[in-house]
């Protein structure tokens, strides 16, 4: 046996709970699923399957206007009406999109949540009711933040 592996110490393993993994997992998962779902509904865009509400080709008159700007000029409103469009190209890759940023909120709601829960750790039950209603309220555009 060589110095070398006599120097050697077993790996230590660390127990990690439960529902730890899942949360990972469930943004591993969640996360290549929305990226399938972007390059699909992106497909049916590129490609025509879809019709668009804007033209692929007039986009360019529109890039350097301001947001506000832009969506006066096509006659959208913004925030959520996006929903009400999903039957255009342009904007069922939204879903997409939602998917993603809603996967921490699913994320705390299905698995975090019930395990402070269970455990009872008010402590970290409290951080994640917190940020739920954080990351709902932003979404929402309720409080006049900018929002969807």
């Amino acid at each position: 046996m060589s110095a070398k592996e006599k120097n050697r110490q077993p790996a230590q393993t660390i127990d990690v709970p439960d529902y730890q993994v899942k949360y990972a997992n469930l943004l591993l998962y969640g996360s290549w699923l929305g990226i399938a779902v972007l390059a699909i509904t992106f497909s049916l865009y590129v490609f025509g399957v879809m019709p668009a509400y804007i033209n692929p080709a007039d986009m360019p008159q529109y890039w350097s206007m301001q947001s506000t700007e832009y969506l006066s000029e096509v006659g959208l409103h913004g925030g959520w009406e996006w929903i009400t469009m999903l039957g255009s190209g342009d904007f069922i890759n939204f879903l997409g999109i939602a998917f993603l940023a809603g996967l921490t909120v699913i994320g705390y709601t299905i698995l975090l949540l019930p395990a402070f829960l269970k455990k009872k750790d008010n402590a970290f039950l409290a951080i994640v009711i917190t940020e739920i209603l954080v990351l709902v309220l932003a979404a929402s555009g309720i409080l006049g933040s900018g929002g969807h």
